[in-house]
């Protein structure tokens, strides 16, 4: 699966499924018949409006960005709220993103599809934190005395361009070392010399 899918909905994507499994507390605003098991609390047959619950995204985005929308967003996960954008916007590089979320670009970008006030400025953070830390991904894929441990600090998005840039460089020396081989001219060039020769001799 490329990289480019992760961002997109996608029933075969396993980055999609871990991506949103992510869990986010919501109140239900209209009152639902039926689904009264998905609060454990209740012994009512259905889903009372003003019950508060945390869901998946994948459950939280369609019952949310309706017109007749069912559910509001409480609260977005506090990695992507004001404190910890300040926290990347001081010093991104210095931060282990895999320690907040492995797919912290990849939810991110779910998650700015939301209705709710703090998911419109995620994408404001998501693109500056990339650019700051994609110059230590591209040394560390280019440096072959690297440690491998900074393989682990990485989120999903960040670990697999390492890797794919890590590929890329193991290639390119090998091909720097294998050599171009002897450059012979080829057998039309050739010609055309013997030919433009001839021609000058026989004058």
């Amino acid at each position: 699966m490329s990289l480019s899918t992760s961002y997109q909905p996608d029933y075969f994507s396993i980055t999609d499924i871990m991506a949103t499994e992510e869990r986010l507390q919501c109140i239900v605003i209209v009152t639902v018949p039926g689904l009264g098991m998905l609060d454990p609390s209740s012994e009512s047959p259905d889903l009372n409006a003003g019950t508060k619950l945390e869901l998946p995204y994948w459950l939280v985005y369609p019952l949310n960005v309706t017109r007749s929308k069912i559910l509001e967003i409480v609260e977005i996960p506090k990695i992507y709220k004001d404190a910890y954008r300040e926290i990347l916007a001081a010093g991104a590089t210095a931060v282990d993103l895999c320690n907040w979320n492995q797919y912290y670009y990849e939810f991110g970008m779910h998650l700015r599809k939301l209705q709710h006030r703090e998911c419109e400025r995620i994408t404001d953070t998501l693109l500056p934190t990339f650019k700051n830390r994609f110059r230590d991904i591209t040394d560390w894929a280019q440096n072959p005395v690297a440690k491998s441990s900074h393989e682990s600090r990485l989120p999903v998005l960040e670990r697999e361009l390492y890797l794919a840039g890590k590929k890329a460089n193991m290639k390119l020396n090998h091909w720097l070392e294998k050599g171009v081989g002897k450059i012979e001219t080829s057998e039309v060039v050739a010609n055309m010399k013997k030919r433009k020769r001839t021609d000058f001799e026989a004058n």
